[in-house]
Formats: C-alpha cells, structure tokens, sequence
C-alpha cells in the first residue's frame, strides 16, 4: 500500500508549523508549490504582494529541501492556470494515497476544495484546519453563541486570559485591559522618526521582479521600492528592530496621519504574519518582554497585542462564522461606482492622495489611512461596498479575503449590520487636522464646510448624517451628533447637503 500523500502548501502557508506540513513525512510525501495565474490575478493585486509571495515561495522551497522534503515547485513561467490544474499536474505523475491541505483562507478557495477536488482529482482531500492562528473555528464559534453583539474588546479580554498575556496574578497588567485612550496623539513633529533598514533583493528577489514587472505591467505598484522580507529570518530581523526602535513610540503615534514618512512608528509586519513567516504569538510575547524589560510602556506593548492577540483573530472569527452570507451585506445601501482616483491618487484632498498613493506605491496604509481617511472618505461618499472591498483586496500586501473584508465591509464602511462596529466610523476634516499635518499642505480648509476651498470631508460628513437619520437617529452612539444635526436652521441644512450632492457628482 502506497502511504505517500501528496501536501499542497499555499503562498500565505509558509510555515513549518502548518498543520499540512506538520504531517508531512520528508523523502516519503510530495510537497506541491505554485505560482498559479488564478490566484495572481482574481483581483488586480499590488506588484509588492505578487512579488513577496513568490520570492517567499522560492525561498521557502530551499528550506523544505534543505530538511529534506521532495518539492514540486511550479513557476509561473509553467503557465499552470490553478491550484486544482497544479495539482492535477503532479497527480499524472505520482501515485500518492490523499492530497493534505492546511485550510485556504479564503471562502472561494475553501468551497472550491471541499466540494470538487476530490471527484475532479480522483483522489481524496482532507483539508486540515489552520491551527497558526490562536482562536479556532469552534473556539470562536463558542465564545460567540448566545450573544447578541460580537465585540472584539470582550472576546480580546478572553484572549489576553487564555494565553496569559499582560497579566499578573489573574488580573490586567496595571489594572486596565486597553490603554486605547492614551494612544491618539496626533503627529506635529514631536519625536525624530527613525529610518527603517532597507533589506536588498537577492537573486531569486531580483529575478522574482523582473517577472512580476514584465507579466503585470498594469497592477499598482512600484518594486524599485521593494523592500520586503522574504524569508523567517529577515522577518524576525524587522521585527525586532521595530520593538528596539520603534515601539517604544508606536503606542503614543499609532493613530497619527504623518506628512514625512509612510511608516511612522508602525510594526510593518502584518504582510509577515499573513503569510506564515513570523508567528502570533511570538511576536505578542516578544512585545510584552519588551515592556517588562523597560523598553517601552505598557500602552505601547498593549496596543501592539491588541492588533495582533484581539483583533487579528476576532476579525479572522468573524469571517468564518458569518460567510458566506456575509459578503452580500450592504447595509446602507451604498452603490456608487469606485472613482478613477483610487487608482491614481490624482487628487487635490492631501489626506486622501497622499494614503491612495503610498497604498499604490508600497501596497501599504498603516490602519488610521485605510479607516479613517481612505474609508471615512468612501463611506461618507456611498461607494460601491463591493469595489471598495474589492480595491482594498487588490492594493494591500496583507490583504487576504478573512482580513480585508470584515475590515472594510464591517469596520470602514459599516455596511455589516453593525456586527463589528456599533456606530460608523464617519469623520469631518476636524478628525484629519487633529490626527496629522496633512492639511498644512492641502489647498482645501479643514475650518470650512462649503464653497471652493471648503474641505470636503465637512459638507460629506453631515450629507451622511442627514442621509441616514432614521437609522442613526435610535442609535445612542449617533445621539448627541443627530440632534446637533436636526437643531441647526433648515435653510443650512439644505445648503451643506446641496453643496455635497454637487461635490460627490463632480468628484465621483
């Protein structure tokens, strides 16, 4: 009996500690890699993400050789249109018992796995649960049964217990569990941001960009700034010179909208973690060591954790309980069309081009550009939920479907029936002044509501709230706002809305 399974290992799997991998017999099973076009253009992906997942894929194939594994490795220059015609592919030449497969992270692929493969393939497929990140399906599916809002600060808290992290016997660390509060400090130049390293492409790198360059010469972005890890060890390397360098102000700055610099503070390790070559809870208690050893405050390594410990596994939670249903949400009804700007960043609002361009550019926003500048502008403005997701799910490094969609559908555009957000994050220019320095640059005035120089956030902001009144209006968050709202004179009212409507017919 032939007991050799044949392990198809994804782009953003990358990791021995997969659970597909974790099963694999090296010099007895057949580990298949592909760089596959369905899966390289289903959206209009960024060039830096194409370019880091299959540099990252080479890289990785070396190291599971290197252990001793038999890899299948499929270039793009195979022409190989699918995951399934890859392994079909291996299969006509390979007698093996199963195909193993760590969980895709996105629905389509799950369905398309678990449905077909096997009576397309002729072989039996056993899909194998991610078990990288820190809260299960039925872990989650748990914690959620019975309740009627899903809120991230709850189940975070439940997290932090589980896995003792910043806590002292039994208790928060400093008797809080979120120091949110202490980490909105806007951005007027107070503290010399330091300059990152740059790790320089190697060969595989290099060669991995002129490929990418030449078959995707239309996507965003620009790889002669491409300055990613491609490997666990330079992934841990960036790492650790952001909590040696950075963390220590990230905390105070996170939510601060930066004229100079792209990265701030940030970790800049999402695209990492998403694709398996640095570990969740690794890095939560590298933070926390951080703090313990003075190295950063506790706001600091507690607003780090909480990205990565709460809201990386609620928002991963979120979209396995609810999807696929999910994706058809669109709660407010928003249905116009992506402006072309999205894709060129030529426009006049700073705040908006400046996010747009470094998201086009680098394939990264840190989370306060995609919320509350690039999402607040597309909420307030109605666009189109789907191609909003749409071009969140193409622009970004880190972007996968179990990432990006419950953070656009559901926390920028709350558009998900208020599962993850209890009011919309909706904003006026006030906000953007607040935050950064970018309206020091803008040619419109964060001070006005209407006319030529008026920024357009203030008009767009209160066309939202008089749009949708009725519903914000039983909304104890939305209270204070809707009444400020209904008290003002009917006859500015009516010009603030007017002046919008002209706007968004003009801009859109």
């Amino acid at each position: 009996m032939n007991d050799a399974k044949l392990i198809l290992v994804l782009a953003d799997q990358l990791s021995t500690h997969q659970p597909a991998l974790k099963s694999a017999v090296p010099g007895r099973d057949i580990v298949v890699m592909a760089e596959v076009a369905e899966e390289a253009s289903y959206v209009r992906h960024n060039r830096h993400k194409i370019a880091l997942l299959f540099s990252a894929m080479r890289h990785f194939k070396l190291e599971l050789e290197a252990e001793g594994y038999q890899v299948e490795y499929l270039p793009y220059e195979s022409d190989t249109p699918s995951l399934e015609a890859a392994v079909a592919s291996v299969l006509a030449r390979a007698e093996v018992s199963e195909v193993v497969i760590c969980e895709p992270g996105e629905y389509r692929l799950l369905e398309q796995m678990k449905y077909f493969w096997a009576s397309s393939l002729g072989k039996p497929v056993r899909l194998l649960e991610d078990d990288r990140f820190l809260a299960s399906h039925n872990d989650f599916a748990d914690w959620a049964k019975g309740k009627k809002q899903l809120r991230m600060e709850f189940f975070y808290r439940k997290m932090r217990e589980r896995y003792q992290i910043l806590m002292d016997a039994g208790e928060p660390a400093g008797g809080k569990w979120n120091y949110d509060a202490d980490n909105r400090v806007g951005w007027r130049n107070q503290v010399e941001i330091p300059s990152r390293p740059n790790i320089s492409p190697d060969a595989i790198t290099a060669e991995v960009i002129d490929l990418v360059n030449a078959h995707f010469p239309d996507n965003p972005g620009d790889l002669s700034q491409f300055r990613l890890a491609v490997t666990r060890v330079d992934a841990e390397r960036q790492f650790d010179w952001f909590v040696e360098n950075a963390l220590g102000d990230f905390g105070t700055y996170q939510d601060a909208l930066v004229e100079e610099s792209p990265w701030v503070f940030h970790g800049l390790i999402s695209m990492y973690l998403n694709a398996g070559l640095l570990e969740p809870l690794a890095v939560c208690e590298r933070a926390e060591r951080a703090w313990r050893e003075g190295k950063c405050s506790l706001s600091a390594a507690e607003g780090f954790i909480r990205q990565v410990l709460g809201w990386r596994e609620y928002i991963r939670g979120i979209y396995w309980l609810l999807m696929p249903e999910y994706k058809t949400r669109n709660t407010l009804g928003a249905a116009r069309p992506l402006p072309n700007y999205f894709w060129d960043a030529k426009t006049d609002m700073r705040c908006l081009g400046r996010a747009i361009e470094q998201s086009l550019d680098h394939g990264y926003a840190h989370h306060i550009q995609r919320l509350m500048v690039i999402g607040n502008f597309a909420l307030l403005a109605g666009l189109d939920v789907m191609e909003v997701c749409d071009w969140y799910l193409a622009v970004y490094v880190d972007a996968y479907e179990w990432v990006e969609l419950p953070n656009t559908l559901g926390m920028a555009l709350y558009g998900d029936n208020a599962v993850i957000a209890s009011k919309p994050y909706a904003a006026s220019g006030k906000y953007i002044q607040k935050q950064g320095n970018h309206c020091q640059q803008c040619r419109y005035k964060p001070t006005k509501v209407t006319g030529p120089d008026a920024c357009p956030f203030n008009s767009l902001y209160w066309r939202f709230i008089d749009k949708h009144i009725d519903k914000f209006g039983n909304n104890p968050r939305m209270g204070l706002v809707v009444a400020n709202w209904r008290k003002r004179d009917p006859d500015e009212r009516e010009v603030i809305v007017d002046w919008a409507d002209k706007m968004i017919e003009d801009w859109t």
